[in-house]
């Protein structure tokens, strides 16, 4: 090939990198200065380039050319990227006036250095150029020479500095673009120390150059894609190019190199090929072009390639964290009008401006079937969870784009078979399938319209979006499943909790009428016995009544009135001596006239059970003494007795647990009690130690309009006894 042909080639491919690059850094904010000097040091070098292509284009026409332009474009060129290393380098150090002046004078001394050397290559050109030739002796002058090595070296030993001074976590993106710049200076050294030697400049290293160049654009672009920011200090570069721009020149450059390595390997053929070495490298070269063609209309091929740029040279399209805030806003909405199931729907709709959606979740029969449905005519499907489209979702958790399953069916069936139900296929609105996982599980999927008014690409990054919106969605929806069952679960345990009571009300009674039974065949002859066993079934019959009132109605209705401590008391220690339990109560009043406002049969089982529960655990010759006195606003009744006691585990862990009891019963008596006194307002506290006894102390707030007589009264019960049957 003609040297002049290579030449042009090289330094042209060298014009248009340098060109493309310094328009891209000219895009966006121009208010930083690194950045503004990069597009000039950039385009100086296109400049250059240019110019060095269209005179060799011109010498290869046979036409004079005058050189001297393209050596004072080089010299330009050195000196922007001088500007652009020192400006770069500047920002390595504190800002302070000393700083900036000594930076001021370097660079002031090296533009003194560079246009010294521009007037010498003039002088030089002046007076010995030959017009036409692109090389003349002056270029092989020691002291121009001398020059272009000194700024070859100083371009090396400013990067050297640069890399240096770059932080340690800024080292892995900037390094490319240090080694870009050095590598371009690197590659002057040596030209230009081969020309020092021999006395002229070599011609093929010479048309190498604008290749070697044109492989610094590259470098320089991976800096930009890894880091924004290539400021040593506070200084950044805020650097855009667009996809479909990025996705041309990956495939230029792409082709280039692939044409590069198939020329190398048509030399190869053809030196090894003999008498068919020209044949072999024809044959070789059509078949390596066409199958870059098929490759370049291979669509499968290029949305492959633009996923790869999108992924990773360009920011993302969405602002991650916006959309995060809105679909949990939308997921958590307090709006009592739209149901969780429909928010989720729009929650994933919103994302890709979708105008409706059908959500699917599995079922307790095993079939997916219709939860929700938004902006979508609703039908009557339902899903096996054996079907090719659950089991693809399940196994590949992957967002399915129907436009792009199809154009392109083996997209998705190369990872597993694949068929769409008719409901799906028949619906030509329906564009997307988003899986809903829940701990690696799919527990529903949500269908999602295609909006007339917003056409859009679908690509990786709404993929990804979708699936992550969706794990959220089935999170929050297997939440609202869980609390629904909680509910139910709760409401059962209140029934249960009822039934309970009223077994424990009921199993009370019982005993209460055994008694009467047991005892009639011995006291039927007397009236009083009649007299109390008559009052017995009276009080039974009424708590029978009130039991089935509260079956009826499945809440409790209590008959709230003033109730007088003192005379419920007696009442109530009167009743456990009829039972005959030991030891018997002693009964202390402070105060005559206590009233609490609260419910007499529920007050006196409470009462009754707590005295019961002190007869249970003292044996006959120990005590139980009954308190009734006053603390600020409340009334307080103390039973203490000197049983057996309780340890803090047992009262803390143990006591007032529903349904635990050391007695073989259902033990909700105590939790009984202790509900009572806080629905009251009141409070149940107990002091026990083992082997001493216990105290339990019932607060319950004073009725407002009380009373209260210091009257001191102890009494025995038996003597009350005594004195009201004399």
């Amino acid at each position: 090939m003609n040297t002049e042909i290579q030449e042009i080639l090289s330094f042209g491919i060298s014009t248009v990198l340098f060109l493309m690059l310094g328009l891209v850094m000219l895009t966006g904010k121009r208010d930083n200065l690194p950045k503004t000097m990069l597009a000039l040091a950039s385009l100086a070098s296109a400049v250059w380039s240019g110019t060095v292509s269209y005179q060799a284009y011109q010498i290869n026409a046979g036409l004079q050319v005058d050189v001297s332009t393209a050596v004072l474009l080089e010299l330009f060129r050195d000196l922007f990227w001088f500007a652009f290393l020192i400006v770069m380098l500047r920002t390595a150090y504190k800002s302070s006036d000393q700083v900036n002046k000594n930076f001021k004078v370097t660079f002031a001394g090296i533009s003194v250095f560079i246009v010294g050397l521009m007037l010498l290559a003039l002088y030089r050109i002046s007076d010995d150029s030959i017009p036409g030739d692109l090389f003349p002796e002056w270029l092989a002058g020691n002291d121009v020479l001398v020059g272009h090595l000194f700024i070859s070296i100083g371009g090396l030993v400013t990067v050297e500095q640069l890399y240096r001074n770059t932080p340690v976590e800024h080292r892995w993106a900037l390094k490319y673009l240090w080694l870009g710049i050095g590598g371009m200076f690197a590659y002057d050294f040596y030209l230009y120390s081969n020309a020092f030697l021999f006395q002229i400049i070599n011609k093929e290293l010479w048309n190498a150059r604008g290749f070697i160049h044109a492989m610094v654009v590259p470098l320089i672009g991976v800096a930009i894609k890894r880091e924004m920011q290539w400021s040593l200090g506070d200084t950044s570069i805020d650097i855009y190019v667009s996809r479909r721009m990025a996705f041309h020149t990956t495939t230029l450059l792409a082709s280039g190199f692939y044409l590069l390595f198939i020329g190398v390997g048509a030399y190869y053929v053809r030196e090894m090929g003999g008498d068919w070495g020209a044949v072999a490298q024809a044959t070789f070269m059509f078949a390596s072009v066409m199958a870059l063609t098929v490759l370049l209309f291979s669509g499968k091929v290029r949305a492959r390639l633009k996923v790869a740029i999108d992924k990773h040279f360009f920011h993302y399209k969405y602002d991650y964290r916006e959309e995060w805030l809105r679909i949990i806003r939308t997921l958590s909405s307090q709006s009592e009008s739209v149901r969780l199931h429909e928010r989720a729907i729009r929650a994933l709709a919103q994302i890709i401006d979708s105008p409706g959606g059908l959500l699917m979740v599995i079922k307790e029969n095993g079939y997916f079937e219709v939860d929700e449905s938004w902006n979508y005519a609703q039908q009557k499907v339902r899903e096996s969870a054996d079907s090719e489209l659950i089991k693809f979702l399940s196994d590949h958790q992957f967002v399915i784009c129907l436009d792009e399953y199809y154009k392109d069916p083996e997209m998705y069936t190369r990872l597993g078979p694949l068929s769409l139900p008719a409901w799906i296929s028949n619906n030509k609105n329906a564009w997307l399938i988003v899986p809903l996982i829940l701990k690696d599980h799919l527990m529903g999927f949500v269908v999602l319209l295609r909006s007339p008014a917003h056409q859009r690409y679908f690509n990786w990054e709404d993929s990804d979006l979708l699936k992550t919106a969706g794990r959220q969605a089935a999170s929050h929806l297997a939440q609202y499943d869980a609390a629904q069952a909680l509910v139910s679960a709760r409401r059962f345990e209140e029934v249960n909790k009822l039934s309970a009571f009223i077994v424990h009300d009921i199993k009370n009674m019982v005993g209460q009428l055994s008694m009467v039974v047991s005892n009639a065949a011995r006291h039927k002859s007397n009236p009083m016995f009649i007299d109390d066993a008559i009052i017995t079934v009276e009080n039974s019959v009424n708590k029978m009544n009130k039991l089935l009132m509260r079956l009826r109605g499945g809440v409790e209705k209590d008959e709230l009135r003033p109730v007088s401590l003192c005379g419920l008391l007696e009442e109530s220690i009167r009743s456990c001596v009829k039972a005959g339990a030991l030891p018997v109560p002693v009964l202390n009043c402070l105060h005559h006239e206590i009233q609490v406002t609260a419910d007499k049969d529920r007050m006196s089982a409470n009462i009754a059970h707590l005295i019961q529960n002190a007869q249970d655990a003292t044996d006959e010759i120990g005590s139980i003494t009954v308190r009734l006195r006053t603390q600020g606003n409340f009334a307080v009744i103390e039973i203490e007795d000197t049983g057996t006691g309780m340890d803090l585990d047992f009262i803390h862990e143990r006591l007032f647990q529903p349904f635990e009891s050391t007695k073989g019963t259902m033990g909700i008596g105590v939790f009984q009690v202790r509900e009572y006194a806080h629905k009251l307002g009141g409070q149940l506290d107990v002091e026990s130690k083992p082997g001493v006894g216990s105290i339990f102390r019932l607060l319950i707030p004073l009725s407002p309009s009380r009373e209260t007589v210091q009257n001191p009264q102890v009494l025995h019960l038996n003597e009350h006894e005594r004195k009201r049957d004399a």
